[in-house]
């Protein structure tokens, strides 16, 4: 199916046209945007004219001369100073929407990159041996929504899971299981894998705990332990099979976790701090041989004349320590030189919260200095997220002042989503396993839609009565609208959606397929900047725009056969429009709710 060029592309290139008719050396940019006035608005003309130094509304009168209106522009009518507003044909609305219809491999028209290239994204970063909180919601919901978008539009996108499991910790950690071998051992869980996720980390939260409490009261274990994480890092094999045996563990939990989360995480894309071991001394070597970092009192740092620290002078970038040691900044250099030069990536993107902002952009500097980053071939960028927040406004916590696990915090909503899709089971035919079901895809949904309508530099409050909402800017609301199509759907008996370009729309129709058209478009531009929070944004208008047409447009109870054909066709183009939006942002869209 090929791919379906959107009306406003098709407006802007005739005025395009007309432009450079009328002046041939100008930029011939209508700069055109939707208008409450009209379908669209140009008003590129009032610069141009300033430019030239002609009269707007006169030259204006003349680009409106050359426009081939054809069946496409239905009127086009000069404005004030010098706007044109432009309005379509009902026909040709009706005729692009049924052409996105028609297209069955579920990408209503919208095309892919013609030259696509390689993203890593760096998202969803949980810690060996600790349980996942809130702070690690936002990275990984907002991850994965790009992951999702970028796809759509064809790039070649590397998933990269930067997982905690390397440091001096680990010594600690593996010296104590070496002496209690039993500790690690839980029962099987039927298959479950949440459950199990849940008994692994229950013994690992158990067993790190244990393992601190002797760490700092017994100086010979710590004597030990602190062995230990030289052999870890010389690479003794008894030492890395203990090691491994932690992140299995650990493992076995995140997978629960993203699985609860209805998110798709893969073992082969998880590369954690350990999977760049190999590369840190060579990169702290290069560095040093191209001058980007020097020795200062035994370590090797890289400084920056625009970071100052509160007493003035300079902050450096610890790459390796006085010790011999390395710090994060070696291995987030190392895991930027796999990704340029090994995974072969253009763009390199790190969901990360925004407090490490200044940490990654001396990261960054310091790689555009040693030639691993330049703004041209290859450019790295911090998706910076803001902090998940308690309805006080304050970081979110426990009543007992604690970090929320991610994982009650999940089954809160879910056990909420329930009980509101449980209140209207009966109505709707639901059975006992539909309203478990329901109650997740509504219950994570929440959670997730929560987060990425709302815009990722910012804080957002955690308010769970909001979220489940069937009111308001909420996944519920959308997903309702969704079910309410369906439902239609299935009681239109034998008539069928139909495209009918005969036909004259009604306002609400117009509005409805206009904003159907912008579909694409909004995909593309959220793709380009890495907002999800304005495909939410567009997802919600859309079912703003479905409730006015309910309120204004019968469907089954439309004038004629015709008619009911073709609402049924814009109900059924919103729905799969929907359908595959709040999938772009990895929430599901139940067909009863």
């Amino acid at each position: 199916m090929a791919s379906v060029t959107s009306l406003t592309a098709s407006v802007h290139q005739r005025l395009a046209t007309a432009l450079s008719a009328t002046l041939p050396t100008a930029d011939a940019d209508p700069l055109l945007r939707r208008s409450d006035r009209a379908d669209y608005q140009a008003n590129g003309i009032l610069a141009l004219a300033k430019k030239a130094k002609a009269n707007p509304r006169e030259l204006a009168t003349q680009v409106v001369a050359q426009v081939e209106s054809g069946e496409l522009i239905e009127e086009i009518e000069v404005s004030g100073p010098g706007f044109l507003n432009i309005t379509l044909t009902d026909g040709a609305i009706t005729e692009n929407l049924a052409a996105r219809y028609a297209d069955d491999t579920g990408r209503l028209g919208v095309p892919t990159a013609e030259r696509p290239g390689t993203t890593v994204i760096d998202y969803a970063q949980p810690n060996v041996a600790k349980e996942m909180h809130v702070g690690h919601l936002r990275s990984a919901v907002i991850g994965d929504a790009v992951v999702q978008i970028l796809e759509f539009t064809g790039e070649n996108v590397v998933r990269r899971h930067h997982i905690g499991d390397w440091g001096t910790q680990f010594g600690m950690l593996i010296q104590y299981l070496d002496e209690h071998p039993h500790e690690l051992d839980h029962k099987e869980s039927d298959g479950d894998l949440q459950a199990s996720g849940e008994a692994a980390m229950s013994n690992l939260d158990r067993l790190y705990k244990t393992a601190r409490k002797l760490f700092d009261s017994d100086e010979e274990f710590k004597t030990r332990a602190r062995r230990r994480v030289v052999d870890l890092q010389a690479g003794d094999p008894h030492t890395l099979a203990t090691w491994q045996k932690f992140v299995d563990e650990s493992k076995i939990y995140f997978f629960s976790v993203f699985e609860k989360l209805d998110m798709d995480i893969r073992d082969a894309d998880i590369v954690g701090e350990s999977g760049y071991n190999d590369m840190l001394a060579e990169t702290c070597r290069l560095l040093e041989e191209q001058g980007v970092a020097g020795r200062s009192e035994g370590a090797l740092c890289v400084f920056f004349d625009d970071i100052k620290g509160p007493d003035g002078n300079p902050v450096p970038l610890i790459v390796q320590k006085s010790d011999g040691g390395y710090g994060y900044a070696a291995t987030d250099l190392s895991a930027i030189r796999d990704r340029v030069f090994n995974l072969k990536a253009n763009s390199l993107l790190y969901v990360v919260d925004a407090r490490q902002s200044l940490h990654f952009k001396m990261v960054f500097e310091t790689a555009r200095r040693a030639g691993w980053l330049n703004d041209e071939d290859v450019k790295a960028f911090q998706l910076a997220f803001g902090t998940v927040l308690g309805k006080d406004g304050k970081p979110f916590k426990t009543r007992e002042g604690e970090t929320v696990r991610l994982v009650d915090l999940l089954d809160e909503a879910i056990d909420r989503a329930t009980t509101v899709v449980r209140e209207k089971a009966e109505k709707v035919g639901l059975t006992e396993q539909e309203i478990v079901e329901n109650g997740r895809y509504v219950g994570v949904g929440a959670v997730k839609y929560a987060d990425l309508s709302t815009s990722a530099v910012r804080d957002y409050k955690f308010d769970l009565d909001q979220m489940v909402s069937l009111n308001g800017d909420t996944s519920v609301y959308l997903q309702y609208a969704y079910a309410r199509i369906q439902s239609i759907l299935r009681k239109a008996g034998e008539a069928r959606p139909a495209a009918h370009p005969e036909l004259e729309l009604a306002p609400a129709e117009r509005a409805l397929g206009l904003h159907l058209d912008q579909f694409g478009e909004t995909v593309a531009e959220v793709a380009e900047s890495y907002e999800p929070h304005k495909l939410a944004a567009y997802l919600f208008k859309l079912a703003t725009l479905l409730t006015a047409f309910y309120d204004q447009c019968p469907v089954l109870k439309a004038d004629t056969p015709a008619q009911v054909e073709n609402r049924l066709f814009l109900v059924d183009l919103t729905a799969r429009t929907l359908h595959r939006g709040m999938a772009l942002l990895g929430i599901r869209t139940p067909d009863k709710l």
